[in-house]
């Protein structure tokens, strides 16, 4: 078993979570929605909300003024909403899907605060001309209602904060293909008909028994709301459907996230597996089946319970680094606005016992909101914190589960003999056993990361050596380390990191790896200048490629260390640790879209360590 302490680098966390004890006197800025950019800095949190909803208000009201007229804000009325149920309408009857859904990446789409930072900084560089490029999958209900795009998240609509919600699948019913995200919800109220695969369907049989299951198709009568039918969609089971979004071209042609490329040339298409088999399967990241469970429970009765099931997780390594009032999706959250949580100080510890007594207590004083000002909300709201934040770890177990179930490790092969003095080399073979796409996989270019770290640690305990440490804000110690350019430490020069980069052209003609496709560090104001000859003939545009490092599916690589002798001063018995490490977002890359601490925080807490173990080496003298 993996003993952590055979690392020197643990998840370092900037703004780490003992800056944020008990004992505060103020609470903390914890969050701050990306929506809104320019804002004055102030050091209290809840002004610095407050003066970001002033700043929008007073942005509102000059276009008013310099128009004449009421300036043009989307305004979606309730009617029109109704003709786009959201996903916690859907639950009702769909309980077990809704609470699979509530945690998942689709589900997050567009809460994730990382996604907001990204997309302004793409608004910024490219001047706006990318328009909703960005917001049409994350938010796409939203923007087919018309919500600008730059629409604070607390004046969003419910179903546009629910981001890939119920509807944004199974109110598609044609074939799209690669499009970028830009498909059709069919607009229509709970009652209409919804697209499905169709498997084992008994809608009919409710729907011919309404006073039975306590339902209704309409506005009049009692009972639960219900739609009129299931309509057949066959690309809802295949990985066609997925494409829509999950292929995406970027500026000049090159590709940003490259699944379907990846796929369409699989062993798993050759097979016939599909995404979904994977990703919505019984077995996290393997084309193992499907689990039965009711498609439904209405009126108190379990609808078709033997009926496949296809999981709403959508599995995979991503995971959430926004406030736990708001994402995970709940039910009971709804209660509060988006603004009050943004408002509330949960890594303070506010709501809980251990809390609430110091302050009641006199102990600790707060000067809280006056949404938070009672203690008996502070206490509901923990409750639904420590509920959602229990989703958010058991999700991480998932995470875990489809990494190592995606991958193989073998090793390590020790050359030669293990003498004191001597050098010591030592190799791991890691392969990629997903059939369907490299490995890691999504978004490209600067996400997401997977790296190796390997430690040898000496009879004494002590760490004598290691490759994939990480700097002191979290970042591994490569050319992108802060650490690194100012000479805290040393370049990691046998790092193995599987993260694919993009690579622009510099005016000397080398090239150098950029978080994005525009070397926008070399002109004031980057000109997009399109090829003289095809893409398809370059596979890449002129002057921008992607150097691809990760594993193709099935593929395997042998990775190679070297200990120097010197270091290897007594005999006896070493431990060999090793693990493999999974991060959304890198930390320069965040601080590169503006993050702030708290996210920088959120996202090394949940860096997640796969395939950890160690073995003992006898050294002899």
């Amino acid at each position: 078993m993996l003993i952590n302490a055979g690392f020197l680098s643990q998840n370092a966390v900037a703004a780490s979570s003992e800056a944020a004890g008990i004992q505060t006197i103020q609470a903390q800025p914890r969050f701050r929605l990306a929506q809104n950019e320019g804002a004055a800095a102030v050091t209290d949190p809840f002004a610095a909300l407050e003066a970001l909803i002033k700043e929008d208000e007073e942005r509102r009201a000059k276009a008013k003024a310099s128009k004449g007229e009421e300036a043009p804000i989307p305004a979606v009325d309730e009617e029109t909403l109704s003709l786009y149920p959201t996903a916690a309408k859907c639950g009702e009857c769909h309980k077990q899907i809704y609470e699979e859904w509530s945690s998942s990446q689709h589900a997050y789409a567009s809460i994730s605060p990382m996604f907001h930072k990204f997309e302004q900084k793409f608004q910024k560089l490219t001047q706006g001309t990318v328009g909703t490029f960005c917001v049409r999958c994350h938010q796409q209900v939203g923007t087919q209602l018309g919500e600008a795009r730059d629409t604070p998240l607390w004046a969003r609509s419910q179903i546009s904060r629910e981001g890939v919600s119920c509807i944004t699948c199974h109110r598609v019913k044609e074939d799209y293909g690669k499009v970028n995200g830009e498909r059709r919800v069919e607009p229509g109220k709970i009652y209409e008909p919804v697209y499905g695969s169709g498997e084992k369907s008994v809608i009919k049989d409710v729907l011919a028994n309404k006073e039975t299951y306590s339902v209704k198709t309409s506005t009049e009568g009692r009972g639960n709301d219900i739609h009129k039918g299931m309509i057949t969609n066959d690309q809802i089971t295949k990985s066609e459907f997925c494409v829509s979004c999950h292929q995406v071209a970027v500026n000049l042609g090159i590709k940003l996230e490259i699944v379907w490329d990846q796929y369409r040339d699989s062993p798993a298409r050759k097979a016939g597996v599909t995404c979904q088999d994977c990703h919505m399967g019984k077995v996290p990241g393997k084309p193992e089946g499907y689990a039965t469970a009711p498609s439904a429970v209405v009126g108190g009765k379990e609808i078709n319970p033997g009926r496949k099931h296809a999981n709403h997780r959508f599995i995979g390594p991503g995971y959430s680094m926004a406030h736990p009032g708001i994402f995970p999706h709940n039910t009971k959250a709804q209660a509060y606005s988006t603004k009050d949580w943004l408002q509330f100080d949960w890594r303070a510890g506010w709501g809980t016992t251990e809390f609430e007594d110091k302050v009641a207590d006199g102990e600790i004083k707060v000067d809280f909101p006056k949404r938070w000002a009672d203690p008996l909300d502070r206490e509901d709201a923990r409750q639904i914190i420590e509920e959602n934040v229990a989703k958010l770890d058991e999700r991480d177990k998932i995470r875990k589960q489809v990494m190592e179930n995606s991958s193989q490790v073998d090793g390590p092969y020790v050359k030669g003999d293990k003498k004191v003095g001597k050098d010591l080399a030592f190799s791991y073979k890691i392969k990629n056993t997903n059939t369907g796409h490299n490995l890691p996989s999504g978004s490209l270019g600067a996400q997401p990361q997977l790296w190796v770290n390997v430690a040898l640690v000496d009879p004494d305990g002590k760490n004598i050596w290691e490759s994939g440490y990480v700097d002191s804000n979290g970042d591994m110690a490569n050319l992108h380390s802060l650490d690194v350019a100012a000479g805290r430490i040393k370049v990691d020069q046998q790092l193995v990191n599987f993260q694919t980069m993009f690579l622009t052209t510099n005016v000397k003609g080398t090239e150098r790896e950029m978080n994005l496709p525009v070397n926008f560090d070399i002109d004031p104001l980057p000109q997009l200048r399109p090829p003289e000859i095809p893409t398809t003939v370059l596979n890449h545009p002129p002057l921008v490629r992607m150097e691809n490092r990760s594993l193709t599916p099935l593929g395997e690589k042998v990775i190679e260390y070297h200990v120097p002798g010197s270091l290897i001063k007594k005999p006896g018995k070493y431990r060999l640790a090793f693990r493999m490490r999974s991060r959304a977002e890198p930390i320069y890359f965040m601080r590169f879209v503006d993050a702030t601490k708290e996210m920088e925080q959120s996202m090394n807490e949940r860096i997640m360590n796969f395939h950890d173990f160690a073995v003992e080496l006898e050294v002899k003298g």
